[in-house]
């Protein structure tokens, strides 16, 4: 972790971004599409989750990238609910629910082991450091 330059290499980040790209595809192919408070409801969970991911991480300190986290992790959590809505309601296919409720619970797990190594870390963040990574450093005149 403490090599990471910026949120996209975050393996946790990328897999929020995969389950957003599959959960798409899924809801222009499905009942989903046409049931707008449901579409809408999980469209903003998922991308909650990588929203908060890159938030959090731009931060540049440990204790409000953990915050973020959790909230990413809560979205999850919506998201795999409003799936459950989605089956129940037959506007998807069990094995669409499936693999999207797979992807869910696998970014859950990354994101609570992201927060216990964040918590367990000696590491505050990139803002303490003496130096910021390049991308975020200001020039001094």
């Amino acid at each position: 972790m403490a090599g990471v330059k910026n949120f996209e290499e975050l393996k946790v980040w990328q897999k929020a971004r995969e389950f957003n790209k599959t959960l798409f595809s899924v809801i222009e192919n499905s009942g989903i599409k046409n049931h707008y408070i449901l579409r809408d409801q999980i469209s903003r969970s998922s991308i909650s989750i990588m929203s908060n991911i890159a938030e959090g991480f731009e931060r540049g300190g440990n204790k409000e990238f953990v915050q973020f986290l959790y909230i990413a992790k809560a979205s999850a959590g919506e998201a795999r609910a409003q799936l459950y809505i989605g089956l129940d309601l037959l506007f998807i296919e069990k094995s669409q629910f499936e693999l999207l409720i797979e992807l869910a619970v696998e970014v859950s797990k990354m994101l609570n082991g992201l927060i216990k190594y964040l918590k367990e870390s000696e590491i505050k963040g990139y803002k303490f450091m003496e130096e910021e990574p390049a991308y975020t450093a200001v020039k001094k005149k």
